[in-house]
């Protein structure tokens, strides 16, 4: 019989909710506490009759977990990730891995100093179709990839600003959801060396970013755009296109296109667009349509999770793979502001 991981959930926020409710279900795992210094999390602790605690420092002086997921606000990661490091005890931190580049590179090399695992929460490259997608693109059967297309567009209601943190620099949908799409964007074309970005906030007029339109420029020359707008009525993103988080209302579009000279692919639809006989745009397409399991990829991460702490596998994304990710975010606000081209040099990392 394998041996059940005891994970505790530091956080009790909404995606802190998830992964109460992921690990509960979750054979391989144990609920050992929730630790969050609200009376909600409290009561939440006392429902699910698991131990709670206002702070790491109070649960670790009572004893320890196999592991942590650490799903509290950004500016706590980095500290947060410490502190499991210091107690031996590897940590799952939810994106962004810090708020900081150098705090998130300190965070990362003690880490593995101290042979401590830390994974970064970015669940959706387990996600079954993401990890299809990235079989077919190994295989080649797009060819040499050339150009790249990525949306996020959906409308926030007006009360979701309601929250004053939400109106501020930084709350907006760079870091809160592209960080996301340039994870799997990275994770399926590869490196990415430069970027260039504008951006504008000219429909709320709120201090926060709204509406970012981007250019990567990848390290095996492809080029690529992200469009994303957090003020759009329209069907194209991640969250509506995938049916992932079953509280948006899913459509049968895409959210993104990866385009190579053998062929082209649509995510989340899976469709490998290619032609008959010739290459040319006077030749007919044929059309594959393939398939992943329907499989809960923040399921799927708990899983992994348990394997890491077991020594079974490599994390599927690492601390280091985290800061990579939020390199190009930190270069996207950048070029955002500054109006020029960034360079990414990823050796600093």
């Amino acid at each position: 019989m394998t041996k059940t991981v005891n994970l505790a959930v530091l956080g009790a926020g909404l995606i802190g909710k998830r992964h109460v409710e992921h690990i509960i279900s979750e054979p391989e795992a144990e609920l050992y506490a929730i630790v969050d210094p609200s009376p909600d999390s409290k009561e939440l602790a006392a429902v699910k009759s698991v131990k709670w605690y206002p702070n790491f420092a109070a649960m670790i002086a009572e004893g320890k977990p196999d592991g942590i997921i650490v799903a509290t606000p950004n500016q706590m990661h980095v500290a947060n990730g410490n502190e499991a490091i210091a107690a031996g005890v590897p940590a799952l931190i939810e994106k962004p891995i810090a708020d900081d580049l150098g705090e998130g590179l300190k965070l990362v090399e003690a880490g593995e100093k101290a042979g401590v695992a830390i994974l970064t929460g970015h669940h959706r490259r387990h996600n079954p179709m993401i990890q299809r997608a990235k079989s077919i693109i190994e295989q080649g059967r797009l060819g040499r990839i050339v150009a790249v297309h990525g949306f996020f567009w959906l409308m926030k209601p007006d009360d979701y600003f309601d929250v004053p943190w939400r109106r501020e620099v930084g709350a907006g949908p760079v870091l809160l959801n592209l960080i996301h799409d340039v994870d799997l964007l990275r994770y399926l074309c590869g490196e990415v060396e430069a970027v260039q970005a504008f951006q504008s906030n000219a429909v709320r007029n709120y201090p926060v970013d709204e509406t970012t339109v981007v250019i990567l420029r990848f390290a095996n020359g492809a080029l690529g755009t992200i469009n994303v707008s957090d003020t759009v009525v329209g069907p194209w993103s991640w969250e509506q296109t995938t049916g992932e988080n079953p509280v948006y209302p899913r459509t049968d579009q895409t959210c993104y296109h990866i385009g190579g000279t053998h062929g082209s692919l649509s995510v989340p639809r899976l469709e490998l667009w290619s032609n008959e006989v010739k290459r040319s745009w006077w030749d007919s397409f044929k059309v594959e349509r393939h398939v992943a399991p329907d499989n809960d990829p923040l399921r799927l991460q708990i899983q992994q999770f348990c394997k890491v702490i077991r020594g079974q596998e490599k994390p599927l994304v690492s601390g280091r793979e985290g800061l990579m990710t939020l390199k190009v975010i930190d270069a996207v606000k950048r070029a955002a502001s500054s109006g020029e081209l960034v360079r990414i040099d990823h050796q600093m990392l």
